[in-house]
């Protein structure tokens, strides 16, 4: 079974892989989700982001 050779290879137990699993999912939807929130944000705000060349640049003019 692919789960007991996944928890048999990271020492867990098939248990404790299939929460680690499910956790895991659960994170990476949560940011993804505050990630998606955060862009609509700013689309929303009309705000313009700033090249990152001309960032260099100013920071070449500042120093």
């Amino acid at each position: 079974m692919l789960a007991e050779s996944y928890a048999k290879i990271h020492s867990y137990s098939v248990s404790e892989a299939f929460k680690r699993a499910l956790f895991e999912k659960i994170e990476d939807e949560y940011d993804l989700a505050v990630a998606e929130s955060a862009h609509r944000e700013y689309v929303d705000s009309g705000r313009k982001s700033t090249p990152v060349r001309d960032f260099w640049r100013e920071l070449d003019e500042e120093g």
